[in-house]
């Protein structure tokens, strides 16, 4: 089955996704790629995909899509309120469209980033491997706008299996998230255990880069205060601290370097969840041992 989605109208921001690119930081392009990777991989296995074809994020809903020649479409993630055609729709199992059929995304009432699969992906122009769009590099096909067509894969995908696929859906409460102790955990006053004794919530401010939060400052250890870090390699999920205090948690578009010190390091799960709070949202730490 291959055919166009129309975009109708691409809410606050609509983007193309996929696994990402990794390998190329020596450019200065990071991996990018899905925010809440669970939640995109999950959309394609329900859609019959393998888990890094291309995606649909879709930030606080909005999105109204027009199917040109038929589609078997999935959506996992924020719990956005589905129509097709005006009717109600479901959440995590295959949808099964026919030419002209209209979807419309509602807003969520919790988390942020829904993923709308396609059933053989959405087949963008790839830019250094990767389908996705990197808000931090600018490359990648650009948030969608009414009006584009975005060709449907014809690349092989497997006919959906199931009914309903069970899944952990964001929450307004607060959100517990497990740190490990970051390299440069001996430059915070107290370390991961510091970070985890602090109350925290998301600003406003945060994006795709990373997640901002606001609260008590953390200090520089004694010896620290007035040093500077070179620039190193940041990942995925690092808890970097400004000379503000106030901690960042990176996020897919975040920077492949950065000179502030990084206190600790959230598990890929955890990243995904933190990438589905809004803010004000409360964020707590629990710190986790490697030994």
């Amino acid at each position: 089955m291959a055919g166009y989605l129309e975009v109708l109208a691409p809410g606050p921001l609509a983007l193309v996704q996929d696994a990402g690119r990794p390998g190329y930081a020596h450019v200065g392009a990071g991996t990018a790629g899905a925010a809440d990777r669970g939640a995109h991989a999950l959309a394609n296995r329900i859609a019959g995909n393998e888990t890094d074809q291309a995606t649909i994020e879709i930030l606080l809903g909005g999105l109204a899509l027009k199917v040109r020649g038929g589609a078997i479409i999935a959506i996992a993630g924020a719990p956005t309120p589905v129509t097709v055609n005006g009717r109600a729709a479901d959440h995590h199992t295959p949808l099964y469209l026919a030419d002209g059929d209209v979807v419309r995304l509602g807003t969520p009432p919790t988390g942020l980033r829904s993923y709308l699969a396609v059933a053989g992906g959405i087949d963008e122009r790839p830019v250094l491997g990767s389908r996705s769009w990197d808000s931090m590099a600018r490359i990648g096909p650009e948030p969608l706008r009414p009006g584009r067509l975005l060709q449907v894969g014809r690349g092989r995908h497997h006919a959906p299996n199931l009914g309903l696929a069970p899944t952990l859906l964001p929450t307004l409460e607060p959100l517990t998230v497990s740190v490990i102790p970051g390299p440069r955990e001996a430059w915070i006053a107290g370390g991961v255990r510091r970070l985890a004794q602090g109350v925290w919530t998301v600003s406003g401010r945060s994006d795709r880069v990373g997640v901002r939060l606001l609260g008590d400052p953390l200090a520089r250890a004694r010896g620290y205060a007035d040093r500077e870090l070179p620039s190193e390699g940041t990942v995925l999920g690092a808890v970097q601290v400004p000379a503000a205090g106030l901690p960042v948690v990176f996020l897919a578009d975040h920077p492949v370097t950065g000179g502030y010190p990084v206190v600790g390091v959230l598990r890929e799960a955890d990243t995904d969840q933190l990438a589905q709070a809004r803010p004000g949202q409360r964020i707590l730490f629990t710190p986790v041992s490697t030994r």
